[in-house]
């Protein structure tokens, strides 16, 4: 009788074609991609593959049938970028949670990624650092090296952060770079001119981790209650203002040892901001259109009065 040998790639084969077939709502399969055909994830060759990289007999069919139903089912293209990401240092776990954030990630060719990686490195990221960043903001291999790039530069230039700020901003705010430019403007523009806050300090507190609207809506909290005040041209307040990692700790921190009120009160506080923020915002496209339309009106007018003239 023919015995099957549980480590060999055919074995695993034949699972991932008798599991397609037992599951009810096994998601329908693309022409010319059926398993056991050579190009496709249950052949034998890219199978051994995987086994080879350190992947169980689970994890390949995982991998195989897709990670989860957001993630498509590995191509043999997608063996490049695995092997890329072992090469990394990423065991197979943690490569599978880092298809499962970014399933983008098994369509970029393996050799477009390693530069990507080459990319991090040049801006600093250490091993152990980098390693640390991509499982946790893997969205930062999306990324090409020109708009990496792009985003260093504007943190540079604009913002003026030095080449070790931008750094330490990627090491512990990955995603700050997946950000839109007038975003991430924003963001800096409050926390220098509105808070005062310095770029040493935004960079060791981590503010960047934090959504602006929740900065925001701490800030005129506690500014509307006294406790904030923003310094002048000299950096000098007449009260102490909250230590800046307490101003951004755990919500719970946050209302018992610096706004010292209850989550309801600031909740409803919350509420009335973002209605205040919205009735500003209507009133200044308002003003906006009425700008236009009286600008509209002037050129009728100097038109109007060229006609007269000619005649």
């Amino acid at each position: 009788m023919l015995r099957w040998n549980p480590f060999s790639p055919c074995y695993v084969a034949r699972r991932i074609v008798l599991s397609g077939v037992q599951t009810e709502h096994a998601q329908p399969r693309k022409a010319g991609a059926e398993w056991g055909t050579p190009g496709s994830c249950a052949h034998e060759e890219t199978i051994r593959s995987l086994m080879d990289l350190g992947f169980t007999e689970d994890q390949v069919i995982q991998l195989c049938e897709g990670a989860s139903s957001q993630t498509a089912p590995l191509s043999t293209q997608g063996l490049s970028t695995l092997s890329t990401l072992t090469t990394l240092g990423l065991n197979p776990s943690s490569i599978l949670r880092v298809l499962e954030k970014c399933p983008e990630l098994s369509r970029i060719n393996g050799n477009q990624l390693q530069q990507r990686i080459d990319s991090l490195r040049k801006l600093g990221l250490l091993e152990g650092s980098l390693q640390r960043v991509v499982s946790h903001c893997p969205h930062i291999l999306t990324l090409t090296p020109k708009r990496l790039g792009t985003a260093v530069r504007f943190l540079r230039e604009e913002c003026q952060f030095t080449g070790q700020q931008v750094t330490e901003i990627l090491r512990s705010a990955p995603a700050t770079l997946l950000e839109e430019n007038r975003q991430l403007q924003y963001k800096f523009q409050y926390a220098y001119f509105r808070m005062g806050i310095q770029h040493t300090d935004m960079v060791k507190s981590g503010l960047f981790r934090v959504p602006l609207e929740e900065i925001r809506a701490r800030h005129v909290f506690l500014e509307r209650l006294g406790v904030y005040e923003t310094p002048d041209k000299k950096g000098q307040t007449r009260i102490i203002n909250p230590k800046l990692k307490d101003f951004l700790g755990a919500s719970e921190d946050f209302l018992t040892k610096v706004a010292r009120a209850s989550p309801d009160e600031f909740e409803v506080f919350r509420k009335l901001l973002t209605r205040e923020l919205e009735e500003e915002k209507e009133g200044q496209e308002e003003n906006s259109d009425s700008e236009e339309e009286e600008a509209e009106e002037g050129y009728d007018s100097e038109d109007s009065e060229q006609t007269e003239y000619r005649k």
